[in-house]
């Protein structure tokens, strides 16, 4: 039942007037991606396979972490198996910057994950769909 809820939520925040298209981002140097929406209110930081030489990510990743500012700050971190970890109030961070932004409509792929972005907010999800994050302003789901 629950998991019929979450698909139905995935799905209404999904549906988008304009077509939707695949982005493709730049990793940092250290192989890290950090995106935002187009609101700066959600910001997150993909980190490979293997970490970067300052940061790895537990059991090695990949992982991707995403921040809400308002109303409220949290983090939720997905990593390739096992529901994702909500952080609520993390303490000071660094979100929402950078130049790559994930338009309304628009999905963008990792290895081991795939983001799609609606004016309805940001969902996350590994590949067989079973874990993932959607965060809005409104919203926080993790599973």
């Amino acid at each position: 039942m629950r998991r019929v809820f979450l698909l139905l939520i995935a799905a209404l925040l999904l549906t988008a007037p304009v077509a939707a298209k695949e982005l493709a981002f730049t990793a940092e140097p250290n192989g890290q991606v950090i995106f935002v929406m187009p609101s700066g209110n959600i910001g997150c930081i993909y980190t490979p396979r293997g970490g970067t030489e300052i940061y790895m990510p537990a059991g090695g990743g990949p992982e991707i972490s995403c921040d809400r500012i308002a109303p409220s700050y949290v983090n939720i971190t997905l990593g390739p198996d096992g529901p994702a970890v909500l952080t609520e109030n993390p303490g000071e961070q660094s979100c929402c910057g950078g130049s790559n932004v994930l338009t309304y409509s628009d999905s963008v792929r990792f290895e081991g994950f795939a983001c799609s972005s609606s004016a309805a907010g940001l969902i996350c999800e590994t590949p067989d769909g079973r874990h993932g994050l959607c965060l809005s302003k409104t919203r926080i789901l993790h599973y």
